[in-house]
């Protein structure tokens, strides 16, 4: 069983805790973690990191990315 619960610490940083009565009683591991500390932990889960997309896109699929690319300015007006 895992109850989270946000909280603010007041001026004398001082806690009192009420534990909901369907927890049982007898010894428990209580965590702390400021939320800050708990942003810097966790990246959004929307967001994959970069590496991710490493090797998606066949070589192939462009060929010479320079030769590609002045095809592409040569579409330009000048």
């Amino acid at each position: 069983m895992s109850i989270t619960q946000t909280v603010t610490i007041p001026a004398d940083h001082r806690l009192t805790i009420d534990v909901p009565p369907e927890v049982p009683a007898g010894q428990v591991i209580l965590t702390f973690t400021p939320a800050s500390a708990q942003r810097a932990q966790t990246a959004p889960p929307c967001r994959k990191p970069i590496s991710a997309y490493f090797g998606i896109i066949s070589p192939d699929t462009y060929g010479d990315g320079v030769a590609y690319q002045r095809n592409l300015r040569d579409e330009w007006d000048d």
